[in-house]
């Protein structure tokens, strides 16, 4: 064999184990990342929940990993959609409130648009509620604003549609079509975002007698009277007795009915619709994860369930979210991702939807960049739900919106794994509870001496995290718009 053939033979050789060392290296998972709208933590099954069942969103726990201490870090739809797209705060990401001047960026970086850089194929279905068009998806199809429950309209890669149905369906079966229709030699990364269980509650035809002879229990704090708590506890406007209206609530209360009595009335016709809402939510994420498994798709597919925010369901005699009290900070997060996460694993490690993106990325083999503020879950997942040993112990929260709706006053705080420090900085009060002795936080010991190492302690903390976040924001009230 002369030189020209050895050469030409060598290079056979080369080509040939470089098509082995290909087959053989781990395939790019995909990804699909499921969210809901004021889906509260403590309305799924699998976190022990007492008045309802979510079997299909139970599917995804029992096969991989359930967190029990995931906080958003503004429990706000619009803030919290743009801190999952760009790792960032509020404060850096420039969108800090709903308000109808609110509007994202999207010309600043995303994790959708690394992604594609990366030869991922992306999109997105269903809730966008940032006011700008979609940027860094290959298709899109979303929702105006919060969208309606029944025969919703539609803006599709930026034409708009009326489509027939039921929002729950019609976005699921969008979410089917992308991944069946997807260009199979590319990992996708589809965001997969449902409007339930936002208000107005309309159940479809299927639930909607679903728990009619059902007496569904008042929370512990049910009538909580504030008493220990600062003046913003007291002129909040999300009670169920005082603002719950007729669109709500679909009919008239029954002449004669008052005081409590009407209280717990208005509390069953909400928790009912809301539920049944979730109910239509489980059944059509069950109809998700059987498409993965008939595809042979869920093999190699990670799937992230969660919501924007936490949401109170007659706590605290509360609708609605924004304050940085445990129903509204919490947020659920189911992670599955086979082969990699051993089933029925639970963390109670401090996580947040800051950390999303990242850890999208770091999952897609793709570099996290250094000015994302969050940290990848992924040595989580590696390490049976422990978090190592420099992961943080303190979250920092800040809420904006004010005075309407529901008159939450703008607030920031901390909150570690025993206490939570709140300071309501419009009005130059703080809450302080101890969520060891107080889990519902009903006592605010801010003034309590026996707490002033506590107090001093978690103020430094704020100040620190405050600092490393380079939240720069005044603290005065009303925000200005951006």
């Amino acid at each position: 064999m002369n030189w020209r053939h050895m050469f030409l033979a060598a290079i056979a050789l080369t080509i040939s184990a470089g098509r082995l060392l290909a087959a053989d290296a781990p395939q790019r998972p995909n990804i699909l990342y499921i969210m809901s709208d004021d889906h509260a933590a403590h309305a799924l099954s699998c976190n022990g929940s007492k008045i309802n069942q979510t079997p299909n969103l139970d599917r995804i726990a029992s096969a991989g990993m359930r967190f029990t201490n995931c906080f958003c870090t503004d429990s706000l739809c619009g803030p919290s959609r743009a801190v999952l797209l760009t790792g960032k705060y509020n404060h850096l990401n420039g969108f800090r409130d709903n308000g109808p001047k609110a509007t994202f960026d999207g010309s600043q970086q995303t994790f959708p648009k690394l992604l594609q850089k990366a030869g991922y194929q992306t999109a997105i279905v269903g809730k966008w509620h940032l006011n700008s068009d979609p940027t860094g998806f290959d298709y899109w199809s979303i929702l105006p604003g919060q969208g309606r429950y029944h025969d919703p309209q539609f803006i599709t890669m930026g034409k708009k549609s009326v489509e027939k149905g039921y929002v729950t369906d019609i976005i699921t079966d969008k979410a089917i079509d992308f991944m069946k229709n997807r260009d199979a030699s590319k990992p996708f990364c589809l965001l997969y975002h449902h409007k339930a269980p936002h208000r107005s509650w309309e159940p479809d035809e299927k639930h909607a007698h679903m728990y009619d002879d059902v007496e569904i229990p008042t929370p512990f704090t049910f009538d909580d009277d504030y008493s220990h708590r600062t003046s913003a506890a007291h002129e909040q406007e999300m009670q169920i007795d005082k603002y719950l209206n007729r669109q709500d609530l679909k009919m008239d209360p029954p002449p004669g009915l008052t005081g409590e009595a009407l209280k717990k009335w208005k509390y069953e016709r909400f928790i009912k619709d809301y539920l049944r809402v979730i109910a239509s939510l489980d059944d059509n994420v069950g109809r998700v994860l059987d498409y993965l498994e008939q595809s042979g798709l869920a093999k190699n597919t990670i799937v992230i369930y969660t919501s924007d925010n936490g949401f109170f369901l007659g706590d605290h005699g509360w609708f609605d979210k924004r304050f940085m009290y445990e129903e509204s900070l919490h947020v659920p997060l189911l992670v599955r991702w086979p082969g990699r996460i051993k089933p029925g694993v639970v963390s109670n490690a401090i996580v947040s939807n800051l950390d999303f993106a990242e850890t999208i990325l770091d999952a897609a083999g793709v570099p996290v960049p250094a000015d994302m503020q969050g940290h990848s879950l992924l040595p989580i997942f590696d390490n049976a739900g422990l978090a190592p040993p420099n992961w943080r112990t303190a979250f920092y929260y800040h809420y904006y919106e004010f005075p309407q709706p529901h008159h939450v006053q703008p607030h920031i705080g901390v909150r570690t794994d025993r206490y939570k420090l709140i300071n309501f900085y419009g009005k130059k009060e703080w809450e302080l509870f101890d969520l060891q002795k107080d889990p519902h936080e009903l006592v605010n010991v801010y003034d309590d001496p026996g707490y002033a190492t506590v107090v001093n302690e978690m103020k430094s903390e704020l100040t620190r995290l405050r600092t490393e976040l380079k939240d720069n924001d005044p603290l005065i009230v009303p925000f200005p718009k951006q």
